[in-house]
């Protein structure tokens, strides 16, 4: 039996994000979503946001163009232009501080999440950096994902389960999966797992740098 938090990304999107919020509302559920600052700076989009944050749930920070994983984008001003712009939007929606999901590239987790400059970052404002241990791949296959997540869940005690709501096909499925988590005993929660939170309110914790990259590779040559 699982805890379960459940988590979107790369929204807020017209179609998908209202119906995970009326499937969270049915089942009076929490969730943390990670807003693209690319989505936040349309009208739509953030009108989409300020539904999440009044419905109760967490608006954390995904970067604003999610094309490059901050361990990989050699831009010197890469912190800037995908968490600082980004998280401007957001502080007139949810004033506490930042939570930001790396971009993974297919939730691959390693080095290539974060930069030091992006740990740094994230260090000096008390944010909490929020990874992922359930990945069921709903942007791959958005009718076959529920059976994936539930396998997953088998083998963890505390899931924070990436899914999307930028994938308005694969939300179709959202209600199934939570009534067929609950069927078999898994319990949704607010909590994020430790484990999941290399830093927590500014704090690293042991074994951040295991998605942090080598300075060197940022240095000028």
């Amino acid at each position: 039996m699982a805890d379960i938090h459940l988590s979107f990304d790369n929204g807020p999107h017209a179609e998908g994000t209202p119906r995970v919020l009326d499937v969270l509302a049915a089942h009076a559920l929490p969730a943390t979503f990670f807003a693209l600052g690319r989505e936040l700076a349309t009208p739509s989009g953030h009108a989409l946001a300020r539904r999440i944050v009044d419905a109760g749930h967490r608006l954390g920070n995904h970067s604003y163009t999610h094309g490059t994983p901050l361990g990989r984008d050699p831009r010197p001003d890469a912190v800037a232009i995908e968490l600082e712009a980004t998280q401007r939007l957001l502080s007139s929606l949810d004033p506490r501080p930042p939570c930001f999901r790396p971009f993974g590239g297919g939730g691959e987790l390693g080095p290539h999440l974060l930069s030091p400059a992006a740990v740094e970052w994230l260090v000096a404002r008390k944010a909490t950096c929020v990874l992922w241990n359930v990945v069921p791949e709903d942007w791959l296959n958005p009718d076959g994902w529920v059976e994936v997540a539930l396998r997953q869940l088998d083998t963890t005690a505390h899931a924070l389960v990436v899914l999307h709501d930028a994938v308005p096909e694969a939300t179709k499925r959202l209600d199934g999966f939570v009534r067929a988590a609950l069927d078999r005993g898994h319990r949704f929660t607010a909590a994020w797992p430790d484990d999941c939170l290399p830093i927590r309110d500014g704090d690293p914790h042991p074994g951040l740098s295991a998605f942090v990259a080598s300075p060197d590779e940022f240095e000028e040559p």
